[in-house]
């Protein structure tokens, strides 16, 4: 049951100026004084005011409609999270609304108040860290939540994922085993599980007496990020014999990287990467990774989400999927 959201009435009484005012506010803030702006805009933003876009009729039922946000829709990572969602929502008679934020906190926070304003039923978010702001309009909007790909931190609601620092740790253990001690950790993005896989790689290091070293970009990850990358740890640590990326794509770029320069893998240079895409299972060598359940994490929000819709209670708060330490030829 959807609680009652804040409308233009209750913030015109908290600001103390008609409804017709806020109304022309939201059309175009310039038709109100500076004063009333900054006014109008902590009183929406105090109140967790959601605009309406959909028909009237919508606010009083239900969308069918499930407001999924993704930190990219170019990633394979998500692409099959998608196709989890999108297996169990279909034939329930759901459509699936997109967002993506680029991993900025902002552009979530924005992308979440146009998911809410038309109404969806339900949201899955690829986030566990948000802005007062969204916490906020997801606890007005009265819709379940369910946070996806982490299952360390604290949920809204509810949160299905893996645990990523263990994950790193075990496959930073591994590689250690196979006898590589001076691991490079290569990181991009910077988010939340990106900061996670690196605390698990460093903890592994400083748990087996070595020193840990990271070369890091908030830009996307790529395979050409993986080769500079390469170049980079070389430089800064010459005698450098492993490398662990917090995705698959760095490290295939690393990979290629060593194959240019004539660096032989696994016997100089040991690799690894992390989630265990279609390309890592075709490579030569195999690639090492960290198998993730990304289709499952996806089918699994999909199916608690509808179970909520249906009035059941939230069972289990976290749910923490199995992830898989492959090997693979490359360490």
């Amino acid at each position: 049951m959807k609680s009652k959201r804040p409308t233009l009435q209750d913030v015109a009484n908290l600001v103390g100026v008609t409804k017709m005012t806020v109304s022309r506010y939201l059309k175009d803030s310039n038709q109100v004084s500076p004063q009333l702006r900054i006014k109008i805009k902590e009183a929406l933003d105090d109140l967790g005011y959601i605009p309406n876009r959909a028909p009237d009729i919508l606010s009083k039922s239900k969308s069918h409609a499930i407001g999924v946000l993704l930190p990219s829709l170019t990633n394979h990572v998500f692409a099959e999270v998608i196709r989890g969602v999108e297996s169990i929502l279909e034939p329930a008679g759901y459509q699936t609304m997109l967002a993506h934020y680029g991993y900025s906190q902002e552009a979530e926070e924005a992308r979440i108040a146009t998911l809410l304003s038309y109404n969806v039923d339900g949201l899955i978010i690829s986030e566990s860290y948000h802005t007062e702001r969204v916490r906020k309009m997801l606890s007005v909007a009265g819709i379940p939540v369910i946070e996806i790909m982490d299952s360390t931190s604290p949920p809204i609601e509810q949160a299905i994922g893996i645990d990523n620092q263990a994950a790193a740790y075990a496959m930073t253990e591994c590689m250690i085993k196979k006898g590589h001690s001076k691991i490079v950790y290569f990181a991009a993005r910077m988010d939340q599980r990106t900061l996670l896989r690196l605390q698990g790689y460093k903890a592994a290091m400083h748990d087996n007496g070595l020193t840990d070293l990271c070369i890091s970009t908030d830009s996307a990850s790529s395979f050409s990020m993986g080769e500079q990358f390469m170049k980079e740890a070389l430089e800064k640590q010459p005698d450098t014999d492993g490398i662990f990326c917090t995705n698959d794509d760095l490290a295939i770029g690393a990979l290629f990287a060593c194959q240019k320069a004539g660096i032989k893998v696994p016997e100089e240079m040991g690799i690894a990467g992390f989630h265990g895409h279609d390309i890592a299972r075709v490579m030569v060598p195999l690639l090492a990774t960290v198998i993730t359940p990304r289709e499952e994490i996806g089918r699994l929000a999909a199916e608690h989400l509808l179970s909520r819709l249906k009035g059941n209670p939230v069972t289990e708060k976290v749910i923490n999927l199995p992830f898989k330490i492959e090997p693979g030829e490359s360490i």
